[in-house]
């Protein structure tokens, strides 16, 4: 399948971006003298972990905690395999760009890079990355017995998939929960709400901006991993498909209510600089105290409970989404995922593969949480077996209440693989709904004419 129109855009601006901001200085990974690391665990696989040995391999990563505490880990991987890894930190506006300009390109600088698992859709149609079930499926390569494909977390790995093929391992990821000042709650006598109508309830008793507390915030800034990604779980909610009868569709009865019921909730219960905000400006304001409740990702704990920056720790507790009309909770789930560009030699495929399979294993996902000797404590690892790990509960217990019963059982019960229309022109969608959004929650549109606008701009893209 040849690039459409949109795709050519996206890598075209793409490369301007890149080129505005200077390509991000390569992190090599040291060879210092580090301590011989235990090994054991690794080699117990079936597998000859040197069967690439030599080969050198580019990992693109974002800067970002969980990724570093791998990055320090990495000698271990090349003492363990012989392989050359080298990684190079972009940041997350600019990573799918670069990534789409790699694979375009054909010139394999990425052996493989941290995918957005909206991309697949378009990675796949254009043939950019390998089927990694054959992988997965060939004895020499994977131990399926030490590696526990199965443990991985099934929304994120599906999210990853597309007819049953695997194009991408998940790393590290998220889920989006309710997240409560428990004191304020209390105070009031109020639970966690359990569907919409309850969380509108709750917020009506707690808004005091009088007082500096406002009763909740969602995501508002624009962006398909913005307010997109509060936005679809709502839309879902309210019983909303993405592809009814096979034609895609952002506007409609559904769409109408889902989006009023947010720009109602931003407008009657968020400060009004919140239509602006993403995930960190909003885990800042409940950190401060201003917030009595939002709804984001789980891995935002880490962030309300910096020891250097909030003042709400042991005042927290957690929640899953609340139901919509429907009777659905849908939580928006992420997960950073590794691909293999298809433009690599049989070798550095092979290279790569180990790789990720190291990354994404049981024992490198302990070794980069509850067993990290770092600040950094991850709260998004792969394995659904580690929430039921004693020395990982009692490390992400601290976050507050309830955080590790409402993260499984969301994981478990609330994920739904079609919260977002997973179609290869998704970038492009994306923006064209997040502009959408962010239209009817500045008063600059109805929700019914933002989104019938929208449509109009999604029938032509999908033509």
């Amino acid at each position: 399948m040849e690039l459409s129109n949109w795709n050519r855009r996206l890598v075209l601006k793409g490369l301007a971006a890149s080129t505005a901001v200077g390509l991000a200085s390569p992190l090599v990974v040291r060879h210092a003298q580090a301590q011989a690391s235990d090994l054991s665990a690794y080699q117990s696989a079936k597998i000859d972990w040197r069967q690439a040995e030599g080969e050198n391999i580019t990992v693109a990563v974002i800067p970002a905690g969980y990724f570093e505490n791998l990055i320090t880990l990495a000698p271990q991987f090349q003492e363990l395999t012989g392989i050359n890894v080298r990684f190079e930190k972009v940041p997350p506006a600019q990573i799918r760009q670069k990534a789409v300009l790699d694979l375009t390109s054909g010139t394999g600088t990425y052996a493989t890079h941290a995918a957005d698992p909206m991309y697949y859709p378009l990675y796949q149609a254009n043939g950019w990355v390998e089927d990694l079930t054959p992988y997965l499926d060939d004895a020499s390569l994977t131990d399926k017995a030490w590696f526990r494909p199965e443990d991985i977390v099934p929304s994120w790995l599906a999210a990853n998939s597309i007819e049953g093929k695997v194009y991408g391992i998940p790393y590290d990821g998220e889920v989006t929960l309710q997240v409560l000042r428990k004191d304020l709650h209390e105070a009031k006598g109020l639970k966690p709400a359990d569907d919409f109508e309850g969380f509108l309830a709750n917020a009506k008793e707690l808004h005091a901006p009088q007082d500096r507390v406002w009763a909740t915030a969602l995501r508002g800034l624009a962006g398909a991993g913005q307010n997109v990604y509060i936005y679809s779980s709502i839309f879902r909610a309210f019983g909303g498909e993405w592809l009814p009868g096979g034609t895609l569709t952002v506007n409609g009865p559904e769409a109408e209510a889902a989006l009023a019921w947010y720009v109602d909730t931003m407008k009657t219960y968020a400060p009004a600089a919140a239509q602006n905000w993403n995930w960190p400006d909003i885990a800042d304001a409940f950190s401060q105290g201003t917030l009595a409740s939002y709804i984001d990702a789980h891995s935002s704990a880490s962030v309300i409970n910096n020891p250097e920056k909030s003042q709400v720790i042991g005042k927290i507790s957690y929640a899953r989404w609340p139901k919509g009309p429907s009777g659905k909770r849908v939580s928006s789930i992420w997960n950073w995922g590794f691909p293999i560009n298809t433009q690599l030699s049989d070798e550095q495929k092979k290279a790569t593969w180990l790789f990720i399979q190291w990354a994404a294993s049981p024992e490198t996902q302990i070794r980069t949480s509850y067993k990290f000797e770092g600040a950094t404590r991850r709260s998004g690892v792969n394995r659904l077996s580690m929430w039921e790990d004693p020395g990982y509960i009692e490390t992400v217990s601290k976050f507050g209440d309830n955080f590790v019963e409402a993260t499984l059982t969301a994981l478990r019960e609330d994920t739904d693989v079609e919260w977002r229309p997973r179609v290869p022109q998704w970038p492009g969608i994306g923006d064209v709904v997040a502009t959408a959004v962010a239209s009817a929650l500045a008063g600059q549109a109805t929700p019914k004419a933002a989104l019938d606008a929208a449509q109009e701009r999604v029938s032509s893209m999908m033509r």
